[in-house]
């Protein structure tokens, strides 16, 4: 179901104690309910770190980094990861020597659909679906702001959405993405680098 979607807010919360606490983003679409997007979930393995959403008539959606270099994660990473919206897989890929902001982004397929997730500065990011002959695609602007427990995340959709869509865009909150923008590849590829020296060498 295609809709016009409200723009709305997510809070930071946290609750319980280390090491299950939870904590993430947490709000109410007024098309598709409360969502929570718990991110990271707390670890059942040391090399597994996920972020996960669940929530009102959205899909769930589960963003996965699995590997040695996941121990040190906060996030999971767009490195080695595995990105599922319901049962299905969203195939990713990504330009990582790309030079402007648009040609790092990073392209998904899910369900048929084509997307593309650029970011705008290392506190956003847009999500686009490409359009076709019957509908013309959308775009859901993601945008952290304050501080502390003042952390807000504001939602705006230009189209009509369905909730894949936003599934899709709302899980990127819970992963690192600083590979998207300029200083965060460099960052990245020296990461990358010692990564792979530390697991040559192990």
């Amino acid at each position: 179901m295609h809709t016009t979607v409200t723009p709305f807010t997510l809070h930071r919360w946290q609750e319980g104690k280390r090491p299950e606490r939870l904590n993430g983003w947490r709000g109410v679409s007024p098309e598709f309910g409360e969502i929570t997007l718990v991110c990271p979930l707390p670890r059942t393995l040391p090399e597994i770190v996920v972020s996960e959403l669940r929530g009102g008539l959205l899909p769930p959606a589960s963003f996965e980094s699995r590997g040695i270099h996941a121990e040190n994660l906060t996030l999971p990473t767009l490195n080695r990861s595995t990105l599922r919206v319901g049962d299905r897989i969203v195939y990713m890929t990504r330009n990582r020597l790309g030079a402007t902001l648009h040609q790092r982004a990073l392209m998904l397929r899910h369900a048929g659909d084509h997307y593309r997730l650029s970011a705008l500065d290392k506190h956003g990011y847009v999500l686009a679906r490409r359009g076709d002959d019957e509908d013309p695609g959308v775009t859901v602007t993601v945008r952290e702001s304050g501080r502390g427990k003042g952390r807000r995340l504001t939602v705006q959709a230009a189209g009509r959405a369905e909730g894949g869509d936003l599934s899709l865009a709302l899980i990127f909150a819970g992963v690192d993405r600083s590979a998207l923008t300029r200083f965060g590849a460099v960052k990245a590829g020296v990461r990358r680098a010692t990564e792979l020296w530390a697991e040559a060498n192990s």
